[in-house]
């Protein structure tokens, strides 16, 4: 019995229970529940069963009722059902069940035979998500911030497809405004010898990208007026950062369906369309020759410039065309990732979804992240040599490498701060955590095909033989994987992804110290054994579809 039809069959038993009351006192409400609603725990003390509820305790009071009457009605008509070994009434109203070891080990072979399509779901089935993130600017290299998004955001695309949406992964380029001139004057300032603006970039990166401009123009720069070598380094510079930009986070695992530049909004018209939408909504106001958003009516601490009085359009026009364009695109809702510096900004921007007549936290959600530090020898590591300022996403995967640098950064949660132990992650060692689960794929792999070698192969299953304690605790976590994965994308947390693999290697490795698979010197083959291997198997499974979640290898050696 799979946890969701155990859920079901609890879900049928407190509707019956219901109808019978409210046949005896015609006044008792109906509870107006959902399977969702008859939520099932795995008790952290195993001698307490497979699964706890404590959906008696939720609807005792609308039934009129104490909660143990209520868990003891439900406890008798869950002990009926064929795959129940016992049921208990714990504490205040709290349900233990048990279930039978068939009932139990029948997962292994639910788990293997589904393959990568277990634990995937049905949650955002039809939703089409826009999930932007990453979106460093074309000025330089990536920092450790915007490398974390790459991370945490390729990990959540994979883990909201796994739950059924359609998912754009999209990068927003800003390549328009203040910080491209900048970046410009940077360069050229390089081209010409002359010493880095004061507002400029440095690191050796903007010598590289100096030169290369040079490589790239076809024609005599050195002839150009300054402003037109400025153009020639904007134009050719950014389109050389935009190329760098992709191919390392391609290296890194991390690649989009969608590049959007900032300048087509202006170029597209996609800004006025914006503007006259919202002024046809009521919300645009004129005052000191500006145009004006009127946020406040929407709880923004005040109204925001769309249009400065010179004409030039304010940085949040951008974002009311893009959002727009979203929309206009057909995407049901639109997640953002930004890091801590942007925290000031939720409110505007929540307060412009309003205005468009969507719902915040529903058509617009934003996620904030986090610093993350490296640590060397118990020190932070110094700047990037290249960029000058900032450790880069090169400087990460020198250090440990693509799978070690995108688990780390996925496996805590993104709006904490994030200390990344680079000796750590250099140990091949349990204390290293992305060695420790890799490590168990790759043990449940070697036992299959020393299996192989000893004769065993998975001819039977008999899953009532899976009774030792470790195998039934090995069960218990594998047949949570699906609820850990919806919980994740409905949470947009893929670092519960992370945790949950741990907890899965460390009860694999216990069991595989207690339960053997190869039977020992002359010792005949068994249904045992066979069924064993359908256990192994179905734990490689389950890591090895975890770790494709977020973006890591499961190797089969190491």
């Amino acid at each position: 019995m799979t946890p969701a039809e155990l859920s079901q069959s609890l879900f049928d038993l407190v509707n019956q229970v219901s109808e019978r009351r409210r046949d005896a006192a015609s006044e008792a409400p109906g509870l107006g529940l959902t399977v969702a609603d008859v939520v099932l725990d795995r008790p952290r003390n195993r001698d307490h069963g497979d699964w706890a509820s404590s959906i008696a305790l939720k609807i005792a009071k609308p039934l009129g009722a104490s909660p143990r009457d209520i868990a003891a009605e439900l406890a008798a008509g869950l002990e009926a059902l064929p795959d129940v070994a016992s049921v208990e009434v714990a504490g205040p109203g709290f349900i233990n069940i048990r279930l039978e070891a068939a009932a139990a080990g029948a997962l292994a072979q639910t788990i293997v035979d589904k393959a990568d399509a277990y634990g995937t779901g049905a949650l955002y089935a039809g939703i089409k998500i826009n999930l932007e993130f990453v979106s460093a600017n074309p000025t330089g290299p990536i920092h450790m911030g915007g490398v974390r998004w790459a991370a945490v955001g390729d990990s959540l695309a994979r883990v909201l497809k796994a739950q059924g949406a359609a998912v754009t992964r999209e990068y927003y380029f800003n390549d328009h405004g203040s910080q491209i001139d900048r970046f410009a004057r940077s360069v050229l300032a390089s081209y010409l010898g002359e010493p880095t603006p004061d507002d400029g970039y440095g690191g050796a990166y903007i010598g590289d990208i100096a030169a290369n401009v040079v490589a790239k123009y076809d024609g005599d720069i050195a002839a150009l007026p300054r402003d037109e070598q400025q153009e020639v380094f904007r134009s050719i510079g950014v389109d050389l950062m935009f190329t760098e930009i992709k191919e390392k986070l391609h290296g890194f695992g991390v690649d989009f369906d969608v590049y959007f530049h900032e300048d087509s909004l202006h170029e597209s018209g996609a800004v006025t369309r914006a503007i006259d939408r919202l002024r046809e909504l009521g919300h645009i106001f004129e005052a000191d020759g500006a145009i004006w958003l009127r946020t406040t009516t929407f709880g923004d601490d005040r109204d925001r410039v769309i249009i400065r009085s010179n004409g030039e359009p304010a940085y949040i026009s951008g974002d009311l065309g893009y959002y727009l364009d979203k929309r206009e695109r057909g995407f049901d809702q639109n997640l953002i990732m930004l890091g801590a510096d942007h925290h000031g900004y939720i409110g505007r921007m929540m307060a412009m979804c309003q205005a468009f007549g969507d719902e915040p936290g529903v058509n617009l959600q934003i996620l904030i992240g986090q610093m993350v530090n490296l640590l060397k020898d118990g020190e932070p590591v110094r700047m990037s040599k290249r960029a000058g300022t900032i450790v880069t996403l090169d400087d990460l995967v020198d250090a440990v490498g693509v799978d070690a640098g995108r688990y780390s950064l996925v496996r805590s949660s993104s709006d904490s701060q994030l200390d990344i132990d680079l000796d750590l992650l250099g140990k091949h060692t349990n204390e290293n955590p992305v060695f420790y689960v890799q490590y168990a794929h790759a043990r449940t792999a070697a036992v299959a095909r020393n299996a192989a070698a000893s004769g065993v192969d998975r001819s039977a299953f008999t899953p009532e033989l899976l009774v030792h304690d470790s195998e039934s605790a090995l069960l218990g976590v594998l047949q949570e994987y699906p609820r850990i994965v919806a919980q994740a994308a409905e949470l947009r947390e893929p670092h519960r992804i992370a945790r949950y693999i741990e907890e899965v290697a460390g009860y694999y490795h216990r069991w595989y110290d207690n339960c053997r698979v190869i039977p020992l010197g002359e010792e005949p083959v068994t249904d045992l054994h066979r069924t064993r291997l359908w256990l192994n198997d179905a734990t490689g499974q389950v890591i090895r579809n975890g770790l494709g979640l977020l973006g890591v290898a499961a190797p089969e050696r190491m």
